[in-house]
């Protein structure tokens, strides 16, 4: 009788270690932030000059197509900037705290040498982070390897940014997989779309988004 009390204490243990694994393992990106409420008024679009909006951005059904040429002007006649169209998250710049961004991103095959997401502003360079496509992989900027093969399907993007810690993490699908200090606190703002790289870049470029939603402690 003893020996079966102890073997059922056990597996109870046992079973409650299980449980607790998987809560762990299961944990979302976004527990524990509040969403911030975002109407069109927040997404400000940055495309080529001289060229119409509708020539280089959709969004139907739900989702936001932007595309973008190599030899695309930039964004501003005064600008020296490589092309882009990007969506720009207005009025919600921050300074501190603790801030989320998610969505769901696709990128089609042959699109390389693309920044599809990045925080602008540091103290220290124009940016805090760059998500660059290389031939299906995510890059932080042309550097360290985040995650493979993402073309032609979709992905959950989730960046949080603890500006008073000092860090940024990157999660796929729900998975951290990429984790660095950032640069510095400044005038910062989430941005996603195409904007093309200095070097080893397709001549089209695309990105699609759904669901975008901003986060915050």
């Amino acid at each position: 009788m003893k020996i079966s009390c102890c073997f059922l204490l056990i597996l109870l243990a046992l079973v409650g270690f299980k449980e607790n694994l998987n809560l762990l393992c299961s944990a979302d990106p976004t527990d524990g932030f509040t969403a911030v409420p975002l109407t069109e008024a927040n997404f400000e679009l940055q495309k080529p000059y001289d060229i119409p909006l509708n020539e280089r951005y959709s969004f139907k059904n739900g989702v936001r197509r932007l595309w973008v040429y190599a030899d695309d002007k930039p964004h501003d006649p005064n600008s020296h900037t490589q092309p882009r169209t990007e969506v720009r998250i207005k009025g919600l710049d921050y300074s501190s705290g603790v801030w989320q961004f998610e969505g769901y991103g696709f990128v089609p095959n042959g699109t390389s040498g693309a920044t599809v997401a990045q925080i602008h502003g540091a103290s220290h360079g124009a940016t805090t982070l760059i998500l660059r496509i290389y031939d299906g992989n995510m890059r932080y900027y042309s550097g360290d390897l985040v995650a493979t093969d993402l073309y032609d399907k979709w992905f959950r993007l989730n960046i949080i940014h603890d500006v008073d810690g000092g860090m940024v993490t990157v999660f796929l699908d729900g998975e951290q997989k990429y984790s660095t200090a950032d640069k510095g606190p400044g005038d910062l703002y989430f941005k996603c779309g195409v904007y093309a790289a200095p070097a080893n870049l397709s001549y089209y470029m695309e990105s699609r988004w759904r669901d975008i939603k901003i986060y915050k402690k």
